[in-house]
C-alpha cells in the first residue's frame, strides 16, 4: 500500500492506495497533520512508501515524521518523472504540476493532454504524445478574483463564490459575480479552444479544489475529476519503486 500526501495552498490531502485504486480519502489542515498521518497508518498497517508533494509550509519534523513511519520520497524537480520535462526552468516549476503532468501520462499515454488544476491559481498544463511536458500558463483562481476586487479597489465588497443570476449583473454584488465567473468560464473555455485548434485529438482534464463548480458550467468533453493529483502521486511513486 502507498500513502500519497498532497500539501496544497488551502487544505492538506491524503489518500491511500492498494496499487493503483484509492481506498482512502481524506482533506485536513495542516494543524491537523501529524495526527492524520498517525491515525492513517494505524488504520492501514500495510502501508510502507510514501510520498509528499508540497506547495505550502511543511516544516521539516512533519516531513521527518512521515519518514519515519514510510519509506518516503520528497517530490522535487531531482525526482525521477515518466515523462520527459521540456520546461525551461524546471526548478521553478510547481511540483504539484508535476503530479499532475505523471497522472496524465499514467491514464492518458500516447495522447496529448491538457491539464486544468482549478484551484487557489489555475494551471494549465501540456504533454504531447511523446510525453513531452510543455508547459502551460498560471492564472488566477476563483477566489483570489473576487479577494484581488476587494484588496485592490476602495468600494468593493468581498464576496463568496455565487454563481451568478444574469450575464448582465444589475446591481454591484450581481456584477461582481458575473465578471468573476463568467470571465473564468471564458478564460477555460477559450484555452481549451485555442489548443485544440493546434491538437485536434486534445484530451482535457478538468481537476482541482473547484472541479464541481465549474465542470457543471463548462462546454461537454471535459473530463472532470477531483483525484488527479494523487493519482499523480501514487503513479510517480510506483515509477521510482519499479527503477
Amino acid at each position: 500500500m502507498n500513502l500519497v500526501i498532497d500539501v496544497g495552498n488551502t487544505y492538506t490531502k491524503i489518500g491511500v492506495y492498494d496499487n493503483s485504486k484509492i481506498i482512502y480519502k481524506k482533506s485536513i489542515e495542516l494543524p491537523d497533520f501529524k495526527k492524520a498521518i498517525g491515525e492513517t497508518k494505524k488504520a492501514y498497517p500495510l502501508i510502507g512508501d510514501a510520498i509528499i508533494s508540497s506547495v505550502s509550509n511543511l516544516d521539516e519534523k512533519s516531513i521527518a515524521y512521515v519518514k519515519e513511519l514510510f519509506n518516503t520520497i520528497v517530490l522535487d524537480h531531482l525526482v525521477k518523472m515518466p515523462f520527459k520535462n521540456l520546461y525551461a526552468t524546471p526548478k521553478t516549476l510547481g511540483i504539484d504540476r508535476l503530479a499532475l503532468v505523471a497522472a496524465a501520462v499514467g491514464q492518458f499515454p500516447g495522447k496529448n493532454v491538457l491539464i486544468i488544476d482549478a484551484g487557489t491559481c489555475i494551471t494549465y498544463d501540456f504533454k504531447n504524445k511523446k510525453e513531452e511536458y510543455l508547459g502551460g500558463a498560471i492564472a488566477p483562481g476563483i477566489k483570489l478574483r473576487y479577494r484581488s476586487l476587494n484588496d485592490f479597489t476602495a468600494k468593493l465588497p468581498l464576496l463568496e463564490i455565487k454563481e451568478p443570476k444574469n450575464l448582465i449583473g444589475n446591481s454591484t454584488e450581481e456584477a461582481i459575480h458575473s465578471g468573476v465567473i463568467q470571465g473564468i468560464l471564458y478564460e477555460i473555455n477559450g484555452v481549451i479552444e485555442d489548443y485544440c485548434n493546434i491538437y485536434p485529438d486534445l484530451t482535457v482534464i478538468l481537476t482541482g479544489g473547484d472541479v464541481h463548480f465549474l465542470s457543471k458550467r463548462l462546454k461537454n468533453g471535459i473530463f472532470a475529476t477531483s483525484n488527479f493529483l494523487l493519482e499523480g502521486l501514487n503513479y510517480i511513486l510506483a515509477f521510482n519503486n519499479s527503477r
